[in-house]
């Protein structure tokens, strides 16, 4: 199994004890907080990809660090994983974790590239028409990136919206050539 296919199991899973628990958010917090830490902290990374240290010291370190902020049901989930020495999923967990929690949502999360920072007001006005266009909540990431000249270029899922001045000169050279 792939490690991009392990996360995704390990996300659905958790994603069905959330709905049964009835805490599908918190679960989501949680996840990106543990997913995260394993990310960005080193000393978290290096503590659980100890061989020296055994397991059920990793379980019982991780189980005393939650303390009783987490649901018992998500407890268990981490202790199952860090059994079955899935912790290196853990970011990737998250990260699927949240894609099935904004698709029950209706959310989607585009890239909007821009060829220089944007304002809030233009930030408003690309979000209020991509939620006209896709009649979904949109929750963008804007990047910026001065090689496209003008325009914007917005990918969402499997879509491209390519309205950049690079786009529209590209074409305009392909047509008189």
């Amino acid at each position: 199994m792939s490690s991009s296919a392990v996360s995704r199991n390990y996300a659905g899973a958790l994603f069905e004890l959330a709905e049964r628990d009835g805490n599908v958010e918190l679960f989501g917090e949680l996840i990106a907080v543990i997913g995260g830490l394993y990310a960005a902290d080193s000393g978290f990374s290096r503590f659980l990809n100890a061989p020296s240290i055994t397991r059920a010291a990793k379980k019982e370190t991780v189980r005393a660090a939650l303390g009783d902020g987490a649901p018992e049901l998500f407890v268990r989930f981490l202790m199952i994983v860090l059994e079955r020495r899935r912790h290196r999923a853990l970011p990737g967990i998250a990260d699927d974790y949240h894609r099935q929690l904004d698709i029950q949502a209706g959310r989607v999360r585009p890239t909007v590239t821009l060829p220089h920072e944007p304002d809030e007001g233009l930030k408003a006005s690309i979000v209020a028409a991509l939620e006209k266009k896709f009649d979904r909540e949109m929750i963008p990431e804007f990047r910026t990136d001065p090689a496209i000249l003008g325009g914007v270029i917005v990918r969402a899922g499997d879509k491209l919206l390519d309205a950049s001045v690079r786009r529209g000169l590209k074409d305009l050279q392909r047509e008189l050539t």
